[in-house]
């Protein structure tokens, strides 16, 4: 419902701010008043187009703003400032919007019924949902089966592809799952392990030679040993006992570092094929990651992904043929709840006509004949026809009735079923009635409010 209504200078308005209660509320006044200048500022709300000379002479901008509430409790807060120099600007909740986000947002809201208002009644939308009202219609089984037929289609599309084009990958695949395969890759570290094996291939002569140079050095027939024992020798005095011991020590810490490094000496391997067999197997790597990488983790995972193609592509056939027995049973549930929906549809379409037409009979249109049309597999094509005045061919409602007659037959829809928009307008639902009758009107308006805000623009009392 709309709570609070602040128009500024927009037509004949001045300055105007409205709280407005629920139930029915009716604008009166005399021709000129601004009555309908309220009703375009609800319309401005729901996205309707601004134009400058709706700002008032004398003012360089005109602004509307309404605070909704919607059934949860939600309130809303839309606004329109439309200067008379370049473009209107809309907002929603305090943020800037487009006016189609506002028409998204707001026209939910409302139903607006006048003689320059867009109808939502002559929408094929509005017709087939006021219909499965009256007729408490649950569409969620024919929603369902829509859907499974959707899934299923987009599933057979996903498969298809001509004949050839599947084989052309088929071929790519299984050419890439055997370069793969054959590389049989099963760690993830394999380029890093390779990297420093090929850095000790590489440098295997050179470090035979300074190894055999260290253990000439080192040992005891070396130079440094050598060295040490004469030093020793040459100390030979108790004074210098302390020295000699540590000599001493050093000689045999040499003999043991002479010992280890004779032993890395022979652990060192130059092996020329050995070590042209990793860096080929580096390049291969290389190569694979160059193609399938960047990691080698991403090769083994892509490799992964190939496998599953590969059996989804080989499996197509198969897949293709569990689908389409797959949709034939879809399609024969959706068939049988199209046609339980229709039946209900058309069971419920005459009712609804003599209902509506019970009500307009007390809204001044005794003589009008409203005829339900149900057409379509599960009856989605709704029609309802108005012959406001005897003598007159049926015809789709907005045809054939006057903005009046379409806001009565409006009003008599509302009271025949529930739900719809909290908020309903009638602009000129008086048009052309007085006494009795307009009386008759206003009841019926008055009953509409004690379930929704009805907003009336009149010119009786």
């Amino acid at each position: 419902m709309l709570s609070e209504l602040r128009i500024e200078s927009l037509g004949v308005i001045e300055s105007l701010s409205l709280v407005l209660p629920e139930g029915s509320i009716a604008i009166t006044g005399e021709t000129g008043a601004g009555k309908t200048m309220i009703v375009g500022a609800i319309q401005l709300l729901m996205g309707a187009r601004a134009e400058p000379d709706m700002v008032r002479i004398g003012a360089s901008e005109a602004v509307v703003e309404g605070r909704f509430v919607t059934a949860d409790g939600t309130e809303v807060i839309a606004k329109r400032v439309i200067p008379t120099d370049g473009r209107s600007r809309a907002y929603l909740d305090g943020s800037l919007a487009t006016a189609g986000a506002l028409a998204e947002r707001i026209s939910p809201l409302i139903d607006l019924h006048g003689q320059h208002a867009q109808q939502t009644l002559t929408k094929p939308a509005t017709q087939r949902e006021a219909l499965d009202r009256f007729a408490h219609l649950d569409l969620g089984p024919l929603h369902d089966a829509r859907q499974d037929i959707s899934r299923i289609a987009a599933a057979l599309h996903e498969l298809g592809g001509d004949e050839t084009e599947r084989a052309r990958q088929t071929d790519l695949l299984r050419y890439q799952l055997e370069e793969l395969d054959t590389a049989q890759l099963d760690d993830p570290n394999e380029d890093r392990v390779l990297d420093e094996r090929e850095r000790s291939l590489a440098h295997a002569f050179e470090d035979q030679l300074a190894a055999s140079h260290g253990c000439e050095l080192l040992g005891s027939d070396g130079a440094i040993s050598e060295g040490l024992t004469k030093a020793a020798a040459a100390l030979d005095a108790p004074r210098f006992e302390d020295v000699v011991r540590r000599i001493t020590s050093l000689q045999e810490e040499l003999t043991d570092l002479s010992a280890t490094l004779r032993h890395d000496t022979e652990q060192i391997i130059d092996d020329p094929e050995q070590r042209e067999a990793t860096r080929t197997r580096r390049q291969l790597l290389a190569e694979l990651q160059r193609k399938y990488g960047p990691s080698l983790q991403d090769v083994m995972d892509y490799r992964d992904d190939l496998t599953a193609k590969l059996v989804e592509l080989e499996s197509h056939e198969e897949r293709v043929s569990a689908l389409l027995i797959e949709r034939q049973t879809a399609e024969e549930a959706l068939a049988a709840v199209s046609a339980e929906v229709l039946a209900k549809r058309t069971d419920a379409a005459g009712p609804l006509g003599r209902a509506i037409e019970a009500r307009l009979t007390n809204l001044a249109m005794p003589t009008a004949s409203v005829q339900v049309n149900v057409a379509g597999t599960a009856g989605d094509n709704v029609d309802i026809l108005l012959a406001a005045n005897p003598g007159l061919p049926a015809l789709p409602i907005g045809k054939n009735a006057s903005g009046g007659e379409l806001s009565r037959t409006m009003l008599a829809l509302r009271l025949v079923i529930s739900g719809g928009p909290e908020m309903n307008v009638f602009d000129e639902v008086d048009a052309g009635i007085g006494g009795e009758t307009a009386r008759r009107v206003g009841e019926a308006l008055a009953d509409l409010g004690t379930s929704r805000q009805v907003f009336v623009v009149t010119h009786l009392p």
